[in-house]
């Protein structure tokens, strides 16, 4: 199993829509970035995601599981990127905030801190178990 975090922008798709769209889950679609695009298609059945809302809040809010691996994004007149489909695991009890992330040293190498526009970055187990453990799951 692999980890990743999902950046959603929550004025158009937040934990609460997703929480909403049960067990069906809902497409993570619209990712028009290369490298963000190539993680979706790693992506496998059972991984887990942290569900970061960004630009406002900027802080991740929960967990969503991937129930469907990469397929092509009907959002893409051109076919060419992919989309995943996730359900809804867990709400965090409490948001981590960016700021959080930012101030603890053992978590600083995280592609969050170091490539703020990617929406889909992998995380290693160890930085996953810390942001659980910040977020009170």
């Amino acid at each position: 199993m692999k980890y990743w975090l999902l950046k959603s922008e929550p004025d158009v798709w937040s934990i609460e829509h997703q929480i909403k769209a049960g067990e069906k889950g809902a497409t993570w679609d619209g990712v028009r970035n290369y490298q963000a695009a190539n993680n979706l298609r790693e992506m496998k059945n059972g991984d887990l995601c942290f569900f970061y809302h960004s630009n406002i809040g900027k802080e991740i809010v929960g967990i969503v599981k991937v129930i469907k691996t990469a397929f092509i994004d009907k959002t893409d007149k051109k076919k060419k990127f992919v989309a995943v489909q996730v359900r809804f695991v867990s709400k965090f009890k409490r948001a981590v905030s960016l700021k959080k992330i930012r101030e603890n040293k053992k978590i600083s190498h995280l592609a969050l801190l170091k490539q703020s526009r990617l929406s889909v970055m992998s995380i290693d187990y160890k930085s996953w178990k810390i942001i659980c453990n910040m977020g009170k799951v």
